[in-house]
């Protein structure tokens, strides 16, 4: 019909302003994967991080007290970081090298620590719930041990360790001599008490090779911190295996031990 206009046809959306909204999306979601990831990263290295420095601080106390080296490793859960910050970690396990503990040699120590708290106060460093560990001596580590600690008894000491689980005795065996000893608890640590000597043209007493012994083993299995004693003890077809513990200790702010050093009050 003349006299009306028809109204121009509306311009199409351009292309690119139709698909905006899905290259947002895909470039928020780029971003929040990119924010999401470098979290990630900073939360594994942060975890990495403490675990491997609380790690050298526990070992380093350990290897200090037992002069060998010594491995941790914490419970997973709760993350090691969030142990660090609140100071309390419920699980931690030791183990050293297996060289010696102190003076004894071939003497390996297994430990469980359980409800660590630490807490920075004049008296104390803070607490433990318990401890409990077990202390392996194979019957090569008794014979290098009385022949570098005791050399009048290890000078006979030459053939063999012999271990007998059924009456719970250990014999040192040389050429002509030998001696058998029981391991006991005895001062909250280990002792090897003679039962039977034979020095053939020696002139070694019992009670000489006793109180050598008893050096040996006093070094390296008493007064250690925290109140730890011993518990039990019983001879394998390896050699010697004694359980050691303690529970409710108090870290104290500074010790020293059989070794002459503050280990512990600084780990």
């Amino acid at each position: 019909m003349t006299g009306l206009s028809a109204e121009p046809p509306s311009k199409p959306a351009p292309a690119h302003n139709r698909r905006r909204p899905f290259g947002s999306r895909r470039s928020m979601a780029v971003v929040l994967a990119i924010v999401t990831v470098v979290v990630l990263a900073v939360a594994v290295g942060a975890e990495l991080f403490v675990r491997h420095l609380i790690q050298n601080k526990v070992a380093s106390a350990v290897a200090c007290e037992v002069q060998d080296s010594a491995s941790v490793s914490f419970a997973s859960m709760p993350p090691v970081i969030w142990q660090y910050f609140t100071s309390h970690y419920p699980d931690i396990s030791v183990q050293t090298g297996g060289n010696q503990v102190r003076g004894a040699k071939g003497m390996k120590v297994n430990l469980v620590i359980r409800d660590l708290r630490l807490s920075d106060t004049n008296n104390s460093k803070g607490t433990i719930g318990a401890l409990n560990g077990t202390i392996n001596w194979s019957s090569d580590g008794i014979k290098t041990s009385i022949q570098d600690a005791i050399p009048v008894l290890g000078s006979f000491v030459t053939s063999k360790v012999t271990t007998n689980p059924g009456d719970g005795t250990i014999q040192l065996k040389g050429l002509l001599d030998s001696a058998t000893v029981k391991p006991q608890i005895a001062n909250n640590g280990l002792s090897l008490q003679v039962v039977n000597l034979t020095a053939l043209g020696s002139k070694m007493s019992t009670d000489t090779v006793q109180k050598d012994l008893d050096s040996l083993t006093s070094k390296a299995t008493q007064n250690y911190p925290l109140g730890i004693h011993a518990d039990s003890v019983r001879v394998t077809d390896t050699g010697v295996e004694a359980t050691f513990s303690t529970t409710n200790a108090t870290i104290p702010a500074s010790s020293s031990s059989q070794t002459g050093q503050d280990c512990f009050s600084g780990a």
